[in-house]
């Protein structure tokens, strides 16, 4: 089945319109779209190499505005809409914790949501709801998501006939280890706040958050 998947996508990918599909998928995960564009890049640069670092600037250049549309929610239309994405996504808990490393770290912490699948969302819609300096934020979120995303169209331009033998090869393989690279992001931004005196996390027991702190 997964095998099936992959073919369908791959086909799918090198639509003459797919372009405009990465550009729409980055946009809305950045704010309220669960499924990341990682894998629809992925397979649109292995389809045509030649274009990889096209298709990662058009997934960097969305994902930066919809990482803006995602901090306007947090910042003018929490309470009748960020809330309700919040929950939907089954970030509640996690929400009084990310505005804490936000605020502890903000540039660091954007930057690393940015860089790996932690779910991005949480940290645009957490931004405007926190009034997160807009320069700092929109600076941060240009240098994780094409830091990301340039890197998978660098590498796809380079080496995008071997590497798609590879993953034709090894796609089991390589999905187990990209659910590990999620989990492992997501530690990762848990671990931010750690103290350096005792080994404790300062942000792991936020329950509640201030707006525009």
């Amino acid at each position: 089945m997964l095998r099936s998947l992959y073919n369908w996508t791959l086909e799918k990918a090198a639509h003459p319109h797919a372009v405009w599909w990465l550009a729409v998928f980055s946009f809305v995960e950045s704010s309220f779209f669960p499924i990341p564009p990682h894998p629809l890049l992925g397979l649109m640069c292995l389809a045509e190499p030649k274009k990889a670092i096209r298709f990662a600037a058009v997934c960097t250049a969305a994902s930066v505005l919809g990482g803006l549309f995602g901090y306007l929610i947090g910042w003018g239309l929490y309470d009748t809409i960020g809330a309700w994405l919040i929950g939907a996504l089954g970030l509640t808990e996690a929400f009084p914790v990310a505005a804490c490393h936000l605020r502890e770290y903000d540039f660091e912490a954007i930057l690393i949501a940015g860089a790996t699948p932690v779910p991005f969302k949480l940290l645009t819609i957490t931004a405007g709801f926190i009034g997160m300096n807009l320069v700092t934020f929109t600076l941060a979120s240009i240098a994780g998501r094409g830091l990301i995303f340039m890197t998978v169209g660098i590498l796809f331009r380079l080496f995008g006939a071997p590497i798609k033998l590879f993953i034709d090869k090894y796609l089991g393989l390589l999905t187990t280890l990209f659910v590990l690279l999620v989990v492992g992001g997501v530690l990762v931004l848990t671990q931010l706040g750690q103290g350096e005196d005792d080994g404790t996390d300062v942000c792991a027991q936020a329950t509640t958050v201030n707006p525009l702190a």
